[in-house]
């Protein structure tokens, strides 16, 4: 008898702590970004920082304007780049009325402090210097007219050059580019996903296209709404595929999936793996935009694929997520998520 209760002990013991590293996960959240009174907070997509702990966002505000240059209309100006510094003081705006800005989806930092933005609509991904004053490189190109495609015309993909119907361009223009990520050597890894393709593109540091992978579907080689990438520091591409609920991890030549990731909700929609001898990728299962009472949660997965824990609910409150966009996580501990439903971003310490 007394064997038993200590194995029965020892099983409700080894229950409890797989029901803590399964469950939630102890945090804070705070809304910390302080805004210029010239400057509104909008549908805020991305947001990044850099060695500094400074942190870079980008909104979906600001004024719009149209000019005629011939036969065709030209729309820029939309989106605003803010910088603020670690306390969250504002310091400056960035590319402003810069031609690329329509529907702007994710910013980055990379190694040496260069910030990069991702407009889904122009189809550009611009590389600036780490104080925003030059532009560094320049990936896609934002279309001069808009493209008129013949139902039922075989082969023909409009902007972007599909090929086969489903297939992702193997080129370096964007229908719908939505992210921008790195590995250790400088490779530049592009989520395109909205729009005619579904797939994660690679280029040299210089700007080379070098592979392309992905297809519209939901067999193990294609993607379906292609939101975000990010990459671990072996160079494994982690993508979320939206549509098939789940995060591809593929190989850092683009050319096999190493695994798939599943259990991180509905609506997998913003990735990030953190630094470190321990990295997590965080995965946030973000409500859509017209049901801001379902999913929000965010999930600490293991880069092996073992969900560790997650926070979090649906909502607009503090601690609350709505419609996360983007995910930083330069530290293991502490995020910064982008709330397009909320208008904001929240600095998470996990503790």
């Amino acid at each position: 008898m007394k064997r038993l209760a200590i194995s029965l002990l020892a099983a409700s013991a080894f229950i409890g702590t797989a029901a803590l590293a399964q469950g939630e996960l102890n945090y804070t959240a705070t809304d910390f970004l302080k805004y210029p009174a010239s400057i509104y907070a909008g549908e805020v997509s991305g947001v990044a920082t850099n060695a500094a702990g400074h942190v870079f966002v980008i909104q979906r505000a600001g004024n719009p304007y149209a000019s005629l240059g011939g036969s065709r209309i030209f729309v820029h100006g939309q989106d605003q780049v803010l910088e603020f510094d670690q306390t969250g003081k504002f310091v400056r705006e960035i590319a402003k009325g810069n031609y690329s800005n329509l529907v702007s989806n994710s910013v980055r930092v990379d190694a040496q402090n260069n910030v990069w933005t991702v407009d889904r609509s122009s189809g550009m991904v611009i590389k600036y210097s780490p104080n925003g004053s030059q532009i560094l490189m320049m990936l896609g190109r934002k279309p001069e007219s808009i493209n008129i495609t013949v139902v039922g015309a075989a082969g023909r993909g409009g902007r972007g050059g599909r090929g086969a119907p489903g297939a992702g361009g193997n080129q370096d223009l964007f229908p719908g580019s939505t992210d921008v990520a790195f590995d250790a050597s400088g490779n530049i890894f592009v989520a395109d996903g909205v729009g005619a393709n579904n797939r994660v593109a690679k280029f040299t540091r210089d700007g080379v296209f070098v592979a392309s992978f992905g297809k519209t579907g939901s067999d193990n080689e294609s993607l379906n709404s292609v939101r975000s990438v990010a990459v671990d520091a072996v160079g494994n591409v982690y993508v979320a595929d939206t549509g098939n609920k789940r995060i591809q991890v593929l190989s850092n030549d683009l050319k096999s999936v190493v695994r798939t990731i599943t259990g991180v909700g509905d609506n997998p929609a913003a990735v990030c793996v953190s630094p470190g001898a321990h990295p997590y990728l965080y995965v946030s299962n973000s409500n859509a935009m017209n049901d801001l009472d379902k999913g929000g949660e965010i999930y600490r997965v293991e880069l092996t694929g073992q969900v560790v824990g997650r926070f979090g609910h649906a909502g607009k409150g503090p601690r609350e997520f709505a419609s996360v966009n983007q995910i930083d996580c330069r530290q293991a501990n502490t995020i910064y998520t982008a709330e397009a439903g909320a208008y904001r971003v929240q600095k998470v310490t996990l503790r």
